[in-house]
Protein backbone atom coordinates (compact mmCIF):
# COMPACT_ATOMS: atom_id res chain seq x y z
CA UNK A 1 0.00 0.00 0.00
CA UNK A 2 1.45 3.63 -0.89
CA UNK A 3 0.73 6.84 0.49
CA UNK A 4 1.21 10.03 -1.70
CA UNK A 5 1.61 12.69 0.45
CA UNK A 6 -0.32 16.05 -0.91
CA UNK A 7 1.24 18.88 -2.41
CA UNK A 8 1.95 22.05 -0.32
CA UNK A 9 1.98 22.70 2.87
CA UNK A 10 0.58 20.26 5.53
CA UNK A 11 -2.88 21.74 6.87
CA UNK A 12 -2.22 22.06 10.69
CA UNK A 13 -5.68 23.27 13.18
CA UNK A 14 -4.42 25.20 15.54
CA UNK A 15 -5.60 24.28 19.26
CA UNK A 16 -6.79 26.96 21.58
CA UNK A 17 -6.34 25.41 24.90
CA UNK A 18 -9.89 25.94 27.30
CA UNK A 19 -9.58 28.18 29.88
CA UNK A 20 -10.94 27.22 33.36
CA UNK A 21 -10.85 29.86 35.67
CA UNK A 22 -10.72 29.32 39.40
CA UNK A 23 -12.52 32.01 41.81
CA UNK A 24 -11.84 32.27 45.37
CA UNK A 25 -11.28 30.08 48.33
CA UNK A 26 -12.14 26.69 46.65
CA UNK A 27 -14.14 24.44 49.42
CA UNK A 28 -12.86 20.94 49.53
CA UNK A 29 -16.39 19.61 48.44
CA UNK A 30 -15.69 21.65 45.11
CA UNK A 31 -12.29 20.48 43.61
CA UNK A 32 -14.57 16.90 42.30
CA UNK A 33 -16.61 19.13 40.05
CA UNK A 34 -13.54 21.03 39.09
CA UNK A 35 -11.77 17.95 38.13
CA UNK A 36 -14.47 16.85 36.34
CA UNK A 37 -14.45 20.20 34.14
CA UNK A 38 -10.47 19.70 33.31
CA UNK A 39 -11.43 16.34 32.27
CA UNK A 40 -14.63 17.82 30.15
CA UNK A 41 -12.89 20.54 28.66
CA UNK A 42 -9.51 18.09 27.51
CA UNK A 43 -12.07 15.99 26.01
CA UNK A 44 -14.02 18.51 23.79
CA UNK A 45 -10.86 20.38 22.61
CA UNK A 46 -8.64 17.78 22.13
CA UNK A 47 -6.15 20.27 22.54
CA UNK A 48 -3.90 18.60 25.44
CA UNK A 49 -3.50 21.46 27.82
CA UNK A 50 -6.45 23.68 29.79
CA UNK A 51 -4.93 26.93 30.90
CA UNK A 52 -6.20 27.63 34.83
CA UNK A 53 -6.56 31.00 35.57
CA UNK A 54 -5.62 31.08 39.36
CA UNK A 55 -5.49 35.41 39.71
CA UNK A 56 -8.43 34.91 41.53
CA UNK A 57 -8.01 32.63 44.01
CA UNK A 58 -6.11 34.88 46.85
CA UNK A 59 -3.99 34.19 49.38
CA UNK A 60 -2.11 30.71 48.55
CA UNK A 61 -2.13 27.65 51.16
CA UNK A 62 -2.25 23.95 51.12
CA UNK A 63 -5.77 23.95 50.33
CA UNK A 64 -4.38 25.76 46.88
CA UNK A 65 -1.59 23.45 46.62
CA UNK A 66 -4.18 20.33 47.14
CA UNK A 67 -6.42 21.58 44.45
CA UNK A 68 -3.77 22.42 41.69
CA UNK A 69 -2.34 18.61 42.26
CA UNK A 70 -5.09 17.63 41.74
CA UNK A 71 -6.36 18.89 38.73
CA UNK A 72 -2.91 18.26 37.58
CA UNK A 73 -3.08 14.49 38.12
CA UNK A 74 -6.88 14.08 36.31
CA UNK A 75 -5.47 16.53 33.40
CA UNK A 76 -2.50 13.68 32.80
CA UNK A 77 -4.89 10.91 33.37
CA UNK A 78 -6.96 12.05 30.57
CA UNK A 79 -3.81 12.80 28.53
CA UNK A 80 -2.68 16.57 28.96
CA UNK A 81 -1.95 19.03 31.44
CA UNK A 82 -2.25 22.61 33.23
CA UNK A 83 -0.92 25.21 32.82
CA UNK A 84 -1.08 28.32 34.97
CA UNK A 85 -2.06 31.53 34.52
CA UNK A 86 -1.08 34.83 36.80
CA UNK A 87 -0.32 33.12 39.72
CA UNK A 88 0.97 34.82 42.52
CA UNK A 89 4.32 34.84 43.27
CA UNK A 90 4.04 33.62 46.70
CA UNK A 91 1.75 30.64 45.35
CA UNK A 92 4.51 30.01 42.79
CA UNK A 93 7.04 29.73 45.67
CA UNK A 94 4.79 27.42 47.67
CA UNK A 95 4.64 25.31 44.41
CA UNK A 96 8.51 25.29 44.27
CA UNK A 97 8.63 24.58 48.00
CA UNK A 98 6.54 21.41 48.15
CA UNK A 99 7.97 19.99 44.93
CA UNK A 100 5.31 20.67 42.42
CA UNK A 101 6.51 22.18 39.18
CA UNK A 102 3.55 23.66 36.61
CA UNK A 103 4.32 25.49 33.08
CA UNK A 104 3.32 29.14 33.69
CA UNK A 105 1.65 30.96 30.86
CA UNK A 106 4.42 34.31 29.74
CA UNK A 107 7.38 32.68 31.10
CA UNK A 108 10.43 31.80 29.27
CA UNK A 109 11.02 28.01 29.02
CA UNK A 110 13.83 27.16 31.78
CA UNK A 111 17.34 27.90 30.19
CA UNK A 112 16.03 30.24 27.32
CA UNK A 113 16.48 33.86 27.36
CA UNK A 114 13.03 36.13 27.43
CA UNK A 115 11.97 37.12 24.07
CA UNK A 116 13.46 39.89 22.54
CA UNK A 117 16.87 39.33 24.44
CA UNK A 118 19.68 39.12 22.17
CA UNK A 119 23.35 37.81 23.52
CA UNK A 120 26.26 40.64 22.85
CA UNK A 121 29.22 39.13 21.35
CA UNK A 122 32.34 41.28 21.83
CA UNK A 123 34.95 41.44 18.73
CA UNK A 124 37.66 38.21 19.06
CA UNK A 125 35.70 36.09 21.27
CA UNK A 126 36.35 32.76 20.17
CA UNK A 127 33.45 30.74 18.33
CA UNK A 128 31.51 28.04 20.97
Amino acid sequence: MSYASPAGLPIVDAMTPAVLVLDGPVTRDEVTGLCDDVRARLEDTGAGVVVCDVAGLGPPGLGTVDLLARLELTAKRSGGRIRLRDPDPRLRALLNLVGLRFEVEGLAEQREPPLGVEEAVEPGDPAV
